[in-house]
């Protein structure tokens, strides 16, 4: 009997362009989450505000949506003392987001969010490379336990953590996507290029589901990297998860600078550029998502943008050299 598609690539099958969420910490933040609280710790405490974020973003339009965890290995958890409570804390995340997608009306992609440790693997920093892994499959395994349907790794810098992290996934057993976060002249912090992203976990398990960038400087450079990723290999499913732009503070507050129609032109031209997954990272709200979903339901075929295309809709690049 053949392995059942996974639900991601089903629907991915199914509609050609999937709508990824907004962003969960700079909205937790619009809900009263403080500077230097831990977001994943308001599943246990804000449980409710967590659920309306997500319903917010499936009435926005999203396909799928991340968990609360993006923090949620123990090097970040210990932070806030809360290292000893890594499953819990990711389970009761996924939980929470498991039961909102089971709630809509239309199949809802339930993603774990991973973001990196926060510690420099070896020879640049003291972690080794199985105590990543470790780590890792300690928080991937609460996600599975809370029923997400994939691992989302994310905003990752380092190619190295990048296969730990993958490894992680397929030893508890599931499939997963990573992206990376470029910003230095159009690299990761680690040096990675996007044309590079594709090799990076290619032998392990059967492969990632996706490959892409998320976060980084704005929707101009995540279309940049983006361009350098399909050229690289066009069959590939590529996701970008965009900000809106470098944040300006006023009167206390963040303010990012994109607008919904700006976002909007962002998911037409990442379209054309060969984008299967869309969504938007910081500062992205339901209005911005809202935007997005209708450029994409009302989208008509254009040709592969250029970078000069790209600049003239979008604006200038904010770290230059791609």
């Amino acid at each position: 009997m053949p392995t059942p598609a996974n639900p991601l690539a089903a629907l991915l099958a199914e509609k050609g362009v999937l709508l990824a969420d907004g962003a969960m910490g700079t909205s937790l933040f619009a809900l009263g989450l403080e500077p230097g609280q831990a977001p994943e710790l308001w599943n246990e405490r804000h449980p409710e505000l967590v659920v309306k974020l997500h319903r917010d973003f499936i009435q926005a339009g999203a396909d799928i949506i991340l968990t609360n965890s993006f923090g949620g290995t123990h090097h970040r958890l210990k932070l806030h003392h809360a290292q000893e409570r890594v499953h819990g804390i990711n389970k009761i995340a996924a939980e929470i987001a498991r039961s909102v997608a089971d709630e809509a009306d239309r199949t809802i992609i339930v993603a774990g969010s991973v973001g990196p440790t926060g510690e420099p693997l070896m020879p640049t920093g003291a972690l080794a490379y199985e105590d990543t892994v470790s780590a890792f499959v300690e928080q991937i395994e609460g996600l599975q336990a809370g029923g997400v349907d994939i691992v989302w790794i994310e905003t990752m810098s380092s190619p190295h953590e990048i296969r730990a992290a993958a490894e992680a996934a397929v030893k508890v057993g599931l499939p997963y996507i990573y992206t990376a976060s470029f910003h230095v002249g159009g690299r990761t912090m680690a040096g990675l290029h996007p044309e590079d992203i594709h090799g990076i976990a290619a032998d392990i398990g059967e492969g990632p589901l996706a490959v892409g960038a998320n976060c980084g400087t704005g929707p101009a450079d995540t279309l940049a990297s983006l361009l350098f990723m399909t050229e690289a290999n066009p069959s590939a499913a590529v996701a970008v998860k965009s900000n809106c732009g470098i944040p300006e503070a006023h009167d206390g507050q963040l303010h990012y600078p994109s607008t919904p129609r700006l976002m909007a032109d962002y998911a037409s031209l990442a379209r054309d550029a060969g984008a299967r997954i869309i969504g938007g990272c910081c500062g992205t709200s339901c209005d911005h998502l809202a935007a997005m979903r209708q450029a994409l339901d009302d989208y008509r075929l254009g040709p592969r943008p250029t970078l000069e295309a790209i600049i003239e809709r979008i604006g200038p690049l904010s770290s230059p050299g791609k």
